[in-house]
């Protein structure tokens, strides 16, 4: 049920369609995509979605496809949320959950996107779609893609991890390893997309990607909503990491959405966290100004973006919300995925623990009151960089088959 795309720059309507940004304000004019709330509200109700199948397509008639559309076979969305009240009191919080995104097909939260993008190809007539990532986002659209039959292209900076390239030729895309930044391989991305006539995936300017992300915000407003973990109310607030700002972008928009069906009362305060080597998002959001570009240094691939396009959509929904940007160096972010899986019980990858990485800090800094109920969302699984989890986690006891060996090592 959409009615049109809306330029966040100037304000420009456009009908919807196979646009990617506002044709005057050029690669800055990103588009957001409206829907007919009216018309939606009555449809889709909690006693509704409670009919239907535990996927992110239970939100069909927010999601920019055509109703006739046949779906990918993977299943997408309704990841679980586990209540961790060590790792709570280990971030000095009342209560935190955390939303396991690493249980989607290809491991991570862009799956969520991909599916939609996939979709929108085929919808406008594409045969194969493209797209530039430090990993994920590349690993998400070769697996949807192949579920579809479709070709895809991908574009990786030369830090992008092996095991997320591995997974990219699993899948059987075509992989072109840059050597030069995640900008460069995303530019290089949109040049050869405009020249091959592929679909451009790039979820930092296709407006139809975010709806696919917001699909995570709908789903922790429902999973709370619908006799959830806090009796019904949603947490107080929602911690998300950022690369180039359409996650927490979009689980913003979901969310709001959620409330706007008149489907909660009240809504969480977003927390964006980024990585002290890539933050100008947090920075620009301290600052109350424009995006500077910056560095991306840091281990945390996933969100190692120091040109982020969607950056006024991020900082609007944390406005929006009266939440608050923070960053965190990379020991912390280790830190954090060894808290997270040894009190959580949940592995993820260095992007997809910055938020509670963040969280702590927040929380030391005064800008979360420990007294609150905390939502933390876990983007990717930690096996897409295995590298970082053994500097993360420490090394084996190498002993021979003799039981003093082992009674020798219990003792060190």
């Amino acid at each position: 049920m959409v009615t049109e795309l809306v330029c966040i720059v100037c304000g420009r309507s456009y009908p919807p369609g196979d646009l990617q940004t506002c044709g005057v304000c050029g690669p800055q004019g990103i588009l957001d995509v409206r829907h007919d709330y009216d018309a939606i509200t009555p449809i889709l109700t909690l006693e509704a979605l409670g009919r239907r199948s535990p996927d992110h397509w239970r939100y069909r008639e927010l999601l920019p496809i055509d109703p006739g559309a046949t779906l990918p076979p993977l299943r997408v969305g309704w990841t679980p949320i586990y209540d961790a009240p060590r790792l709570a009191q280990n971030v000095g919080v009342r209560r935190l959950f955390l939303k396991d995104e690493g249980r989607n097909p290809t491991s991570s939260f862009k799956d969520r996107a991909s599916s939609v993008g996939v979709l929108k190809a085929r919808e406008f007539g594409y045969d194969t779609i493209a797209c530039a990532s430090t990993g994920n986002a590349a690993s998400s659209l070769a697996g949807l893609a192949a579920s579809i039959g479709m070709s895809s292209v991908i574009f990786v900076p030369q830090r992008a991890p092996e095991a997320k390239i591995a997974q990219l030729l699993v899948f059987g895309a075509t992989v072109f390893r840059v050597a030069g930044t995640y900008e460069q391989a995303f530019e290089l991305c949109r040049a050869a997309c405009g020249h091959f006539g592929w679909y451009n995936r790039n979820s930092g300017t296709n407006p139809y990607l975010v709806e696919g992300k917001k699909t995570a915000g709908l789903e922790i407003a429902e999973q709370f909503a619908a006799g959830g973990p806090l009796g019904g109310e949603l947490p107080d607030w929602v911690v998300v990491s950022v690369g180039d700002g359409c996650t927490i972008g979009g689980i913003g928009k979901g969310l709001h959405e959620f409330k706007r069906l008149k489907l909660v009362r009240t809504l969480p305060r977003l927390l964006g966290v980024q990585a002290e080597g890539a933050s100008p998002i947090v920075w620009a959001f301290e600052a109350k100004t424009d995006l500077v570009p910056s560095g991306a240094e840091t281990i945390a691939d996933s969100i190692a973006v120091g040109t982020p396009r969607n950056w006024r959509r991020a900082l609007a929904w944390v406005r929006a919300s009266r939440g608050a940007m923070i960053a965190v160096p990379d020991p912390e972010i280790l830190e954090a995925m060894r808290l997270t899986a040894r009190l959580g019980g949940v592995f993820g990858e260095p992007a997809g623990v910055a938020g509670v990485a963040g969280l702590r800090r927040a929380v030391l800094q005064g800008l979360v009151p420990p007294d609150s109920s905390v939502l933390a969302v876990i983007t990717g699984n930690g096996l897409k960089d295995i590298r970082s989890a053994t500097e993360a986690a420490g090394r084996p006891h190498d002993i021979q088959p003799d039981l003093q060996q082992v009674e020798a090592a219990l003792r060190s």
